[in-house]
């Protein structure tokens, strides 16, 4: 028997049973995966083809949506390749370290805890984005207010974990010899893909915390745990 009334129409929900849930989780993990399905086959199309030959329109088409899908999640083509904005997660890492830490100690265990939450493929990807933003200007500039605000952001953590202001020279420095590292290993990683970047930026700030000790090769101090 037919479950509409006979003027066509649905009966009424009984007033006392409970609203049907909204499928709000379920909408999210869709969007969330036909966002990353759109990054990743831009990724390829970039990789294979070039950045300025591919389009909107063959990126679409590689990732099954419509073009006006693909500028629903990303508002140009640079933001197909932009860095995700990871201060949140380093953040709440940041905090969770034992305050006795000295701040470069506590920036490399929250580093340790924020990549070993990343799967292989993740950091793979994230790598790709990266060489592609050091090779190609206009991602370059499309990155640049990311890339600078992270300067104050850290010298407010360091602030924040000495009880100083970020505008303390001492603070200050640290935070021009920490981005100094983070960015060396971040152009060596882009050069050789195959490099251990969190492994290598962990030894790097390792140095750093040490003083930054220069010695002759045959007797070069191993970095600190």
């Amino acid at each position: 028997m037919s479950s509409l009334s006979k003027g066509g129409r649905r009966p009424a929900a009984d007033a006392g049973s409970p609203p049907s849930p909204r499928p709000s989780g379920l909408r999210e993990r869709k969007k969330a995966r036909t966002r990353t399905a759109i990054q990743r086959e831009a990724l390829r199309l970039f990789r294979e083809r070039g950045y300025s030959v591919t389009t909107v329109e063959q990126i679409a088409e590689a990732a099954e949506v419509a073009p006006s899908t693909v500028f629903r999640y990303f508002t140009t083509k640079e933001d197909l390749i932009r860095l995700d904005d990871d201060y949140s997660l380093l953040t709440r890492a940041f905090h969770a370290q034992p305050a006795e830490l000295s701040p470069t100690r506590a920036l490399r265990f929250a580093l340790r805890e924020m990549f070993s939450g990343q799967s292989s493929d993740e950091l793979a990807e994230r790598m790709e984005r990266e060489m592609l933003i050091l090779s190609v200007p206009e991602l370059w500039a499309a990155n640049l207010s990311n890339i600078t605000s992270t300067i104050p952001r850290l010298a407010s953590l360091m602030a924040e974990h000495t009880d100083r202001s970020p505008d303390d020279p001492e603070v200050r420095s640290l935070t021009g010899a920490v981005c100094g590292v983070i960015l060396m290993v971040w152009l060596d990683w882009a050069k050789d893909p195959s490099m251990d970047g969190p492994a290598v930026l962990d030894q790097a700030l390792a140095h750093l915390e040490a003083g930054l000790p220069v010695s002759p090769a045959s007797s070069s101090p191993a970095p600190s745990p």
